[in-house]
């Protein structure tokens, strides 16, 4: 009967760790994602410089997670086989990875993305002041374009993913359906 006793005692201790473990890594990833939106919204909200010209205040981003897995696989590469550019080893570029992780362009009005990465920092806030204080990654946080943003880190590896899209209004829609708006695709460039 004691044997019967720890054994549940041990399968309950394992199991209320174990729990305790993923609870955390969930807040974790919330509070990841939150720390990011909040930075970038702050300065959206204000206006900024960068560089030399004023950017100003743009509408809030929106976590988007077809953009953070484009970053995941990005960042994992980068740490992976250790390389840093917006190009990877196998000739992918920031669209394609973009668009292969589900971020895609049919169906929209307009498309657009950009990316940002960064190496060796250690923190959010530190890579974010980092972004900001860099003419070029700085404009693709301020662009008012970007509706959306994913962001991923792998070893001090940091990629974050920008995407906008913009909908067709129900004008657009009535006319696309009845065959009397014709829409002319192309791919984005690659």
């Amino acid at each position: 009967m004691k044997k019967y006793y720890f054994g549940i005692l041990f399968f309950l201790t394992v199991f209320a760790f174990s729990s305790f473990v993923s609870v955390n890594k969930v807040a974790g990833y919330a509070s990841f994602k939150q720390q990011f939106l909040d930075l970038i919204n702050e300065t959206r909200a204000k206006g900024c410089k960068c560089g030399n010209k004023w950017y100003p205040p743009a509408p809030s981003m929106v976590w988007n997670d077809d953009l953070e897995e484009a970053a995941k696989g990005h960042a994992k590469d980068m740490a992976k086989q250790n390389y840093f550019s917006h190009e990877s080893k196998d000739g992918r570029t920031m669209t394609t990875r973009i668009i292969t992780a589900g971020y895609v362009f049919k169906g929209w009005k307009s498309f657009a993305v950009g990316e940002n990465i960064a190496f060796g920092q250690t923190s959010i806030p530190e890579v974010m002041t980092g972004w900001f204080k860099s003419e070029g990654h700085c404009k693709n946080l301020m662009n008012p374009g970007f509706k959306e943003v994913g962001v991923a880190e792998n070893n001090k590896y940091w990629v974050q993913d920008f995407g906008g899209r913009e909908p067709f209004s129900e004008e657009q829609q009535k006319l696309i359906k009845s065959g009397k708006y014709r829409l002319i695709q192309k791919e984005p460039g690659y």
